[in-house]
């Protein structure tokens, strides 16, 4: 068995307990922000859970590492994973990974590509800006000064700052704050712009398929004899 088959192998059976993870990560994280009243023993719980599922996403790293003979076109080219590690705020985007690798191991998707691109595009925004609007709400909510002062306001932003709106009414204004700001503003560009290409190159072949067909000759589409048509 090869390398690459004892990586795909591994990353099989670890979609459903990596997926399981990422959920805990994330309920975790929302109680941790939004529940700062918590007691001793609730708050240890749920930075226990914090860090069993980072060692999760650690585990799951080291093994496919060790597994493939290639280790630096590895590192290269699951660079996101390593990021994922390294960065809090992405690690709920593991559920876009497990989703995106169960779907390409159907033999028949359900979607097209494009219906693809766009559902991935589309659920990686949505957990980013969940994740931002925690981070920064969690960075700036006690600051001297802050303008995102609660959940509401954090929500609103992430969606400005997604949409590259950016109207300034609430911004950050901790160093801890900026860097989610930072990361957010430039994968919200990039995703964003995904979701448009995709769908505005759906909508212009749609646009073609209709107009050949409407250009196409009267029985240009038929083949051979008609059905019940005589022979000699």
């Amino acid at each position: 068995m090869d390398d690459n088959s004892r990586v795909q192998r591994w990353e099989r059976y670890g979609q459903v307990p990596l997926l399981l993870a990422s959920l805990l990560y994330l309920t975790a994280y929302t109680v941790l922000v939004l529940l700062p009243r918590l007691s001793p023993g609730g708050r240890t719980f749920w930075v226990a859970v914090t860090v069993c599922t980072w060692a999760a996403f650690a585990v799951d790293y080291a093994v496919r590492l060790a597994l493939s003979s290639r280790r630096r076109e590895f590192v290269r080219r699951h660079w996101l994973d390593l990021l994922v590690l390294l960065l809090p705020l992405l690690r709920p985007l593991r559920m876009v990974q497990v989703y995106a690798a169960a779907q390409a191991r159907r033999p028949h998707p359900r979607l097209t590509l494009e219906g693809q691109v766009m559902a991935l595009a589309s659920l990686t925004t949505l957990l980013l800006g969940y994740t931002g609007s925690l981070a920064v709400y969690q960075a700036e909510r006690h600051a001297p000064g802050a303008s995102i002062v609660s959940f509401g306001d954090a929500v609103w932003w992430a969606c400005v700052t997604l949409s590259t709106t950016g109207y300034g009414d609430v911004v950050p204004v901790t160093v801890r704050g900026r860097v989610v700001a930072a990361v957010v503003m430039a994968l919200g560009v990039g995703l964003i712009g995904a979701v448009v290409g995709v769908f505005s190159s759906w909508l212009v072949n749609r646009f073609r398929v209709r107009t050949e067909e409407a250009h196409k000759p009267p029985g240009s589409g038929r083949s051979g004899p008609e059905p019940g048509g005589g022979g000699s």
